[in-house]
């Protein structure tokens, strides 16, 4: 078994993720690269300071603009927006992975709820109108009616509608204006090959394979225990364990010991080669960067906080008045230690990234270096988003 040290546990992740050193993945390509070897981007529509999948590839990708992610999901088509860690962004030859199951029902058998009659008495005028405008958002379907739906909440049967067929595979999300969702034929925009192809295994034990091994390389190493990097999966644990003996078996996966935690952990056979990089000693050079709350490096929290102590709650669904930090508030890594989070916001109409709040980690030493890293990040996240008035640090 091969052993890691504290240090090198955390410079194995880094490298994984391309958040130390010089940046390995450039430009729309370089963002296109990330998101396939991550396996998925989580997306989450909020944007106080960037939307959580700009942020991920912001940290990660040399000259990334945000409309590089558009253009490859909505003029490109070589990504695609699905469920995989809850609503993800992904591959577009990952498709067939996620949809294999369309027959029965797909991933639509997690959002199919009592109002199923009357969303399948619609289909076929959704299908029509969409056959004769290409594509079409819920509120442009003169139909009102409302119904119990996901979680038993309610919602427009046109919603209903197009989310279901979405979820079955046959209808993609064509582009979105904001938060809302214009929807067409998968046939239309995804090629034949890829609609048609079969799944990269033959059964339901392949299937949790083919996505733990996914989940793992996400994140870079993981235990064999319950946590939010498998969300969205439906495993359980007998079958989490059958799946992470059969890829050890097959040596798809390999097993490591990291010091300072007691179980194994267990990282894909694809990354041995960054194992031999930290083994070797290597020192990279540190980067500052601002880490998206959803971020695929931080889906263990309880992991994050073994190997880099370093306690993390994204504070957005936590009542006003028992958050200890705030509502949307940023993970700061520099080099491999989390030095600290920040509270930033976008003045749109002053084009200027506010710095509300820093709250630095205890034993932090902000040296003249650490504070030009530290600034250089803020100057860049400032770009980032559009901020042509640089930063502002809040005066209360």
């Amino acid at each position: 078994m091969i052993k890691l040290t504290n240090r090198q546990a955390r410079l194995f992740l880094l490298i994984k993720h391309g958040l130390v050193g010089e940046y390995k993945f450039i430009g729309k390509q370089g963002a296109l690269d990330f998101i396939r070897q991550a396996g998925c981007v989580q997306f989450d529509p909020v944007d106080v300071c960037g939307r959580n999948a700009d942020i991920v590839l912001n940290a990660r990708v040399k000259g990334y603009a945000k409309q590089m992610l558009d253009e490859l999901l909505y003029l490109d088509r070589r990504l695609i927006d699905y469920f995989d860690k809850n609503l993800s962004i992904f591959a577009v030859e990952d498709l067939p992975a996620f949809t294999y199951k369309k027959l029965s029902g797909g991933y639509a058998e997690m959002f199919d709820s009592s109002g199923g009659e009357a969303v399948a008495r619609i289909m076929p005028y959704i299908r029509k109108l969409i056959a004769e405008r290409g594509h079409i958002s819920a509120a442009e379907v003169d139909i009102d009616e409302t119904i119990e739906w996901r979680w038993s909440m309610l919602a427009s049967l046109p919603r209903a509608a197009l989310e279901s067929m979405y979820f079955r595979g046959e209808l993609i999300v064509h582009h979105k204006t904001g938060v809302n969702k214009s929807y067409a034929f998968a046939k239309d925009h995804i090629p034949a090959d890829i609609l048609n192809a079969a799944p990269p295994f033959e059964d339901e034990s392949g299937r949790l394979a083919w996505h733990v091994t996914r989940r793992i390389g996400a994140v870079g190493m993981l235990l064999n225990k319950a946590g939010d990097a498998w969300l969205g999966l439906g495993i359980t644990a007998a079958e989490r364990a059958a799946a992470f003996k059969k890829l050890t078996e097959q040596g798809r996966i390999c097993e490591i010991s990291v010091e300072g935690i007691k179980d194994p952990l267990f990282v894909r056979s694809d990354d041995r080669n960054i194992l031999e990089i930290v083994l070797s000693g290597a020192d990279p050079k540190p980067r500052c960067e601002l880490i998206a709350p959803l971020d695929s490096f931080i889906w263990d929290r309880k992991l994050i906080k073994a190997i880099f102590g370093f306690e993390y709650t994204w504070e957005i669904y936590t009542p006003a008045n028992k958050r200890k930090y705030g509502a949307y508030v940023l993970p700061l890594l520099y080099g491999d230690c989390f030095i600290g989070r920040v509270e930033a916001i976008c003045d749109r109409g002053g084009k200027t990234l506010v710095i509300k709040n820093i709250w630095y980690e205890n034993g932090v030493k902000l040296t003249k270096k650490t504070q030009a890293a530290v600034d250089r990040c803020f100057k860049r996240f400032a770009a980032f988003n559009g901020c042509e008035n640089g930063v502002r640090h809040f005066e209360p």
